[in-house]
């Protein structure tokens, strides 16, 4: 017989030293499984042969005798408790528990690892966050003047915007992925995505106007401070601009415009997608746009717009309100 709180132990002490997880992530670990315990002290549960396990300590003081319905129960407990965890709260407390029987059944201790089979509740589907074209224009619109900082970061800013690109796939761009096709005139932006697959998005008049600015004003002055680097957007030091120095630009920029809704990186994202959707652009052409591999991904934006069209028609049409 392994008692439980004994299993805890050696289980803490074997992510600790033998898998080399930090203290913060075991102190994680030990909240978890202490309120586990805890839980398994209490509640009455159903043993694996089906019969009723009163609570108490010694009702689940071997580690052996923890059965799948002890897992699962206690996360109907979290979600039905009078001050329910979120979902993903849940998800994470029921991580660290399956992660602890899957060590006692490495061990030895358990027959059959009783977690396996117990799943999380399904998180509630989030809807991204746009803003909306008015708010957007204030965005760009918050880096004035011609200096190199505030001319790098009106091109960062429209980019992002002009492109739906991801911040990480902003700040990975080389010169040579802004171009100008030679028949239609039209300029585009080669971004390089997840898995490293490359797609091609139109670049409009204002970023294009923007990024050109950039490249003759302000992108030499960096450049002469640092090592050659082929990277489009530079930092004071010459370098590649590190994806925290982006996000501090769109929270600089955020707060001059004096926005009421948070601001992200993904903020552009977001209302690239929404704007185009809003324009009458077809659901794919924005999943290739978007970079995404299934246009169940994109369709996400079709819930937002969809939202929106709703409540537009029952403010504006004259039978829609109820007397």
């Amino acid at each position: 017989m392994i008692a439980l709180d004994q299993a805890t132990e050696s289980y803490l002490r074997h992510v600790a030293i033998e898998r080399g997880l930090s203290q913060h992530t075991v102190a994680a670990y030990r909240r978890d499984l202490a309120v586990f315990a805890t839980w398994l002290a209490d509640a009455p549960v159903v043993d694996s042969a089906g019969a009723d396990r009163a609570g108490g300590a010694a009702a689940v003081d071997d580690v052996g005798r923890l059965a799948r319905a002890d897992v699962a129960g206690f996360v109907e407990h979290l979600a039905t408790r009078p001050e329910p965890l979120a979902a993903r709260s849940i998800a994470r407390m029921l991580s660290s528990v399956r992660s602890f029987t899957a060590f006692a059944a490495g061990e030895g201790w358990l027959p059959l690892d009783p977690g396996t089979a117990v799943r999380p509740p399904k998180a509630p589907m989030r809807l991204p966050k746009a803003i909306s074209v008015h708010d957007m224009e204030r965005l760009l619109g918050a880096v004035v003047g011609d200096d190199p900082v505030q001319l790098r970061d009106r091109a960062l800013l429209e980019l992002l915007y002009a492109t739906g690109a991801r911040i990480s796939e902003a700040v990975g761009l080389s010169v040579d992925d802004v171009q100008t096709e030679d028949e239609s005139g039209v300029s585009v932006v080669r971004v390089t995505g997840k898995g490293n697959k490359q797609r091609i998005v139109p670049l409009g008049s204002f970023a294009r106007a923007a990024i050109d600015a950039y490249l003759v004003r302000a992108r030499p002055v960096f450049a002469a401070r640092g090592p050659s680097t082929p990277a489009l957007f530079l930092g004071a030091r010459g370098a590649r601009l590190s994806r925290q120095s982006a996000w501090l630009v769109i929270q600089a920029a955020a707060a001059t415009a004096e926005l009421e809704a948070h601001v992200s990186p993904h903020t552009f994202r977001h209302s690239f997608a929404t704007h185009l959707l809003e324009g009458g652009a077809d659901v794919r052409v924005v999943q290739e746009l978007l970079g995404h591999a299934s246009v169940a991904t994109t369709q996400i934006y079709t819930m937002v717009t969809a939202d929106m069209l709703r409540d537009v028609y029952q403010t504006a049409h004259p039978r829609a309100r109820r007397g």
